[in-house]
C-alpha cells in the first residue's frame, strides 16, 4: 500500500487564497496568486513553517497600508 504524499498546496493569509507552494528539491517554491505577495514569487523555503513566517511577516504590512489608504485624513 502507497502512502499518500502531497507535493503541492495552496497557501492562504487572512482566509483568502495568496498563491502555491510545490515541493521542490530543497523544500517549498511559492508561486504567488495575489500580487501582493509577489516580493516571494520563486523563493524556495526548506520549510513549511519558513514560508507561513514568511506570508505572515507580509499580510500585516498589507493590512496596514490597506488600513491607511480607506481611513479618511485627520
Amino acid at each position: 500500500m502507497e502512502a499518500c504524499v502531497s507535493y503541492h498546496f495552496v497557501v492562504e493569509a487572512d482566509r483568502a487564497a495568496v498563491g502555491v507552494a510545490i515541493r521542490v528539491p530543497g523544500g517549498f517554491r511559492f508561486f504567488h496568486s495575489d500580487p501582493r505577495y509577489f516580493a516571494l514569487e520563486g523563493r524556495i523555503f526548506p520549510r513549511v513553517k519558513a514560508l507561513v513566517s514568511a506570508i505572515g511577516k507580509l499580510a500585516p504590512q498589507q493590512n496596514r497600508r490597506e488600513d491607511r489608504a480607506s481611513s479618511p485624513p485627520s
